[in-house]
């Protein structure tokens, strides 16, 4: 028996909802119609009304271009290339120049400090420091500089995509497909 054919299977999960979290504009999108009944009992219709076939369609390939075009994920990249590429740079002259000593020096990464703290370990400790530093500033920076912009940017991928959705008729998954996650 596979651990998810369990019947308590995803019970630890930290979000008890199946569903996920309603705010999210990507919870359901894809499989929006699935499963739901029309209060008759049957299923609801899952196929869109027919386009205009006089109003042309963006195709996400377009979508996803003009999207990269756009001032604000230029800027979006930019705040994320002037973070991370001095972050890199700073980062991996630190850890070279540690590998360096280490190699080239060993009197000096051997000279006590205090007790049996030595040069070399307090430079190794100090790598791992640095490295949980770096990650949160990274994350501090994400959250503060680009998530916002990012997410509204998101938001407007996932409405032009499903503006674009209503007006072609949507593609149906074959049969045992997963759908949200579930296997059926």
């Amino acid at each position: 028996m596979k651990m998810r054919d369990r019947p308590d299977a995803g019970a630890d999960r930290a979000d008890p909802s199946p569903a996920g979290d309603p705010r999210d504009p990507w919870c359901g999108a894809l499989a929006s119609g699935w499963d739901e009944l029309d209060g008759t009992g049957a299923p609801v219709s899952v196929v869109a009304p027919r386009a205009d076939p006089r109003q042309p369609s963006a195709s996400a390939a377009e979508i996803y271009l003009e999207v990269q075009r756009s001032a604000a994920f230029q800027e979006v990249r930019g705040r994320y290339r002037r973070f991370a590429f001095p972050a890199v740079a700073v980062f991996f002259t630190w850890y070279v120049a540690y590998v360096v000593t280490a190699t080239a020096a060993p009197g000096l990464m051997a000279r006590p400090v205090t007790g049996a703290i030595n040069v070399g370990l307090l430079a190794g400790l100090g790598q791992f420091l640095t490295t949980f530093l770096l990650t949160w500033a990274y994350a501090r920076h994400a959250r503060l500089r680009r998530d916002r912009v990012a997410f509204d940017l998101r938001w407007t991928v996932f409405e032009r995509k499903r503006k674009r959705g209503e007006r072609q008729e949507p593609r149906r998954a074959p049969s045992g497909a997963r759908h949200e996650g579930v296997e059926r």
